[in-house]
This record gives C-alpha cells, structure tokens and sequence, in this order.
C-alpha cells in the first residue's frame, strides 16, 4: 500500500503517527461543511447531546457554542481521536460541559433515553451495518430526540466512488438509502438535504 493510499485510510480508524496526523487536518477541514450542517438543526434546547465518530473534537465544541446550557459527550473508537478531542476540549472537559469517551457505535454502552440530539458527521461511511448502528442511536436518545447527519459525499459523486476504492470497509450512502436504513431502526419524520453546488448531505430524523 502506498503512503498516500496509508494515510487516506487513516479516515476510518486513526491510528500510529498518520492517525494523528489525519485527525489534526479533520477540525480544520470538515468545519464549512459540518457548520453547514448543525445550520440545519431545529429550534431545540437539548440538555445532552452526543457526537458520534467526533474525530479531533470540534464539533463537539460548536455544539456546545450553539447550546451552552448543554452537556456533549463526545465519542470515538479510536484511541488518536480521542486523546486529540480531549486535548482541544480541555478547559470545557474542566468546566464539566463536555467528555470524551472511546466506544464502539455498534454497541454503545451509553445511558438509555438519555440523549436529547445525537449528532454524526463524516463517520456513518465506516459504521458496520447503518440499520444496527442507528438502531443503537435510537437506544440512546429520549423520546422527542434528534438525530442528525452530515455527511461530504452524497453516494452519488465520482470522488465518493474513488474513495470507495481506496479505503477498506469504506461505504457511501445516497440519503434515500440514510433514510431507509434510519425508518428500519424506528426514527420517523426524516428530512434531507442536499447542499446546491457540492455533494454534501445532511439528514435529520426524529424519534418519536
């Protein structure tokens, strides 16, 4: 495998000296489009909140820029995306507003109906079996409770095939395969949207 091949695969599960090099580029890189996406949020005042595949940390602290009056949990399984969202949280981890675990979405040992919003951007691609892990989501969230997506490649483009190629275990969704897999797991009134000039997609559904 080729060094570039090496690193770009480090977007599924960051590890070693590529892993942390990759999870420092993820804050800065994916921030116009994951703040494209919490612009699609509701008017909702949700006292936890869960980031899901948080990767190096920010957007667990836009999250909690946008609901101060909330707590974020960040969680990643990756022991590099961990240490780096710890470290760019520090003084808010201090404060008590934000914590970061290492877990597995496929089996998330997260309190039950706990979570008002749920939040995942640049992640679902690796997770195995959409159905399992969003019925895993839906475990964790209070009833009235959100669950959004943010995804850059909309399943459609030829990069999100290239990347396809490139990376093991990697898989992009279209938003009618987002929603399907989401209704399967019980959430209900799912919303899509797709960015006008670049392949990006969010997704918002609701627990009833």
């Amino acid at each position: 495998m080729g060094l570039i091949k090496k690193f770009i695969s480090q977007t599924r599960k960051p590890e070693g000296f590529l892993g942390k090099m990759m999870v420092n580029g993820m804050n800065g890189g994916h921030a116009k489009m994951a703040d494209w996406g919490i612009m699609h949020l509701p008017k909702i005042r949700p006292e936890k909140v869960v980031d899901l595949g948080c990767g190096g940390g920010r957007n667990a602290a836009e999250l909690l820029r946008k609901y101060p009056g909330s707590k974020v949990t960040a969680v990643d399984y990756s022991e590099v995306s961990v240490s780096k969202a710890a470290k760019f949280n520090k003084l808010m981890i201090e404060a008590g507003k934000i914590e970061v675990k290492q877990g597995d979405v496929s089996n998330l040992t997260l309190e039950k109906e706990a979570y008002d919003l749920a939040t995942a951007f640049e992640t679902i691609y690796f997770w195995p079996g959409l159905e399992k892990c969003f019925t895993e989501v839906y475990k964790i969230l209070k009833p009235d409770g959100r669950f959004l997506i943010v995804n850059e490649l909309d399943g459609m483009d030829e990069s999100g095939l290239k990347y396809e190629k490139m990376i093991e275990g990697m898989k992009c969704y279209t938003t009618e395969q987002i929603k399907e897999a989401l209704e399967k797991a019980g959430f209900s009134d799912v919303k899509t949207d797709h960015h006008e000039s670049k392949p990006w997609i969010t997704v918002i559904a609701h627990k009833f």
